[in-house]
């Protein structure tokens, strides 16, 4: 049987993704002379030149034309924002270079000082998201997920073969791995997998050829879909609610900050009922009655545990990671868990945070043995060479933007502009928040959508007299369901370069999901959210 990807008994610690068989002309051409003519105008103000400057333009078009009540501050504040997303829009430059832009324009504007800039780069939770990225590219490097996701799908992979089965136990395990690391991360870690699965089909050249198609659809969609729901589930999942917790405890310092734990009470319950909805679409969309006889014959056991036999018996540094892991997990649950029971950051005052336990355990990792040669650890810094940067320096520039617009004093401006919203009921805007911050997102990543939506969210709240997480967690939220473009997030692109989806499959499946996801999530803010943080009316 000939299959579309790699054989069966391909390497297991093969690349995840299959390298481009494109080729590219060489960066620096010996066909060139001195004597060549030089390049025309059109081909030096090109596109990116262009975005480039439209950067400076905007700011310098708030800075000149646009008249505020209020300090000149808040006006350079206005300006530095045009300039910053308009560069993260069209990323005429690197979006970790524009995300660094605050660190010169806040102290040449007016702003803020360098010092205090600075300082929006390096805190608590960009710590937590260091350490828990370590973790996450321990659990790569010694093939942890693989593993992970092949007993999973043993154990939804019944005889006979129920379609909706596995396919629940594919995207549950999708949705789990993506809890405790970031969603892309976990999109490219078990996008393989699946896709290893559904090289066991046969090519679509038969009457069965619907029923291939459409599970084969089913799978992608809810490896790419189920990544982005189980980031929800936790503060670790996706940086969007690390920005929400950031600027949470930027706007509002004397509050109590929003806790790992308390975030799960309240996450993993939602991203559980839009998970159900999202197998329920599947099942609805892709899974027909007689799919599981036509798969039955390629999709068994045996040939699972062949794959699961590939990797070996556990070792010794596997089961450390595991533990490291596991004790971390143990910690955020347990440092803060209600007022009657304060869990064991009141030992040390409430001075130990989330990011505090997420670099000790990361830190261990380079202390432990791996057993596997002499003096070698379980980690190495060679191997935090792939450490995302672009994502750490994206979640500091979203916290240094909300102190400027809070400092600057714009913040004060919006909220009076925005005073025709007071009498506007919280049940009718929520709905709106969500889908304004779902259809930007569609457009540009789902962090720079957090960061430009949510300090707007905040004034809104105070506006309209409102505890301001109502708003501010149904923004935040709403700017993960970007269920529809490739272009959304990159867990998207991931899912889209396998072949079996086309933008029509997303539209088809990520329309419905959206809106069953914003009417969950208006719903479960008042009740649940209200509860968990604490909100009283």
């Amino acid at each position: 049987m000939e299959s579309r990807g790699r054989n069966l008994d391909d390497d297991p610690k093969a690349p995840l993704l299959p390298l481009s068989s494109k080729t590219y002309p060489p960066l620096l051409s010996t066909a060139s002379t001195p004597s060549s003519p030089p390049p025309p105008l059109s081909s030096i103000l090109n596109l990116n030149t262009l975005y480039i400057l439209l950067g400076p333009a905007i700011c310098a078009a708030a800075c000149l034309l646009v008249r505020l009540d209020g300090p000149p501050s808040a006006r350079n504040m206005l300006g530095v924002l045009g300039w910053v997303f308009a560069w993260w829009l069209t990323e005429p430059v690197p979006m970790p270079i524009t995300s660094m832009a605050p660190l010169f324009l806040f102290p040449l504007f007016g702003i803020a000082a360098a010092d205090d800039v600075a300082r929006s780069y390096m805190d608590d939770v960009i710590a937590l998201v260091l350490g828990s990225f370590i973790l996450a590219l321990a659990v790569e490097h010694y093939n942890i997920h693989r593993r992970l996701a092949l007993n999973i799908t043993l154990l939804f992979c019944g005889e006979p073969l129920n379609p909706p089965l596995l396919l629940l136990g594919i995207c549950a395990t999708t949705a789990f791995v993506s809890m405790w690391m970031h969603n892309v991360a976990a999109a490219v870690m078990m996008m393989p997998v699946a896709t290893g699965i559904l090289q066991r089909l046969p090519e679509q050249s038969s009457r069965n050829d619907a029923a291939v198609a459409n599970f084969c659809k089913a799978v992608v969609l809810g490896v790419i879909y189920s990544a982005a729901i189980g980031g929800m589930s936790t503060l670790t999942g996706t940086g969007v609610n690390l920005i929400l917790v950031g600027m949470w405890k930027g706007y509002f310092p004397d509050a109590d900050p929003i806790s790992f734990s308390q975030w799960f009470f309240f996450g993993f319950p939602l991203a559980l009922l839009i998970f159900v909805a999202l197998w329920g679409i599947l099942c609805l969309l892709y899974c027909s009655s007689g799919s599981g006889r036509v798969l039955s014959s390629y999709l068994d056991k045996s040939s699972l545990k062949r794959d699961l036999e590939l990797l070996g018996p556990m070792a010794f540094a596997e089961k450390m990671v595991l533990a490291v892991f596991g004790v971390l997990i143990l910690l955020w649950m347990t440092r803060s868990i209600t007022d009657d029971i304060p869990g064991w950051g009141a030992l040390f005052n409430g001075k130990a945070g989330d990011g505090t336990v997420s670099v000790m355990m990361a830190t261990l990792l380079f202390i432990i043995p791996n057993k596997k040669q002499e003096r070698e650890k379980l980690m190495d810094w060679n191997k935090c060479k792939k450490l995302p940067w672009n994502i750490v320096l994206l979640l500091g520039a979203g916290f240094a933007i909300a102190d400027g617009v809070r400092t600057s004093g714009l913040a004060d401006i919006l909220s009076e502009a925005l005073g025709f919203l007071e009498d506007v009921p919280y049940l009718a805007i929520a709905p709106a928040v969500c889908l304004i911050s779902g259809t930007i997102t569609e457009f540009t990543s789902n962090n720079a959508t957090t960061t430009l939506v949510i300090p707007l969210l905040i004034q809104i709240a105070s506006t309209m007299h409102v505890h301001p997480l109502l708003l501010m967690v149904p923004g935040a939220i709403g700017a993960q369901f970007a269920f529809l473009l490739p272009t959304g997030t990159p867990s998207n692109i991931v899912g889209f370069t396998t072949g079996h989806i086309e933008i029509r499959d997303m539209v088809k499946t990520g329309l419905p999901l959206k809106i069953a996801g914003t009417a969950m999530l208006t719903l479960v803010m008042p009740s649940l959210g209200a509860y968990v943080f604490g909100i009283k009316y």
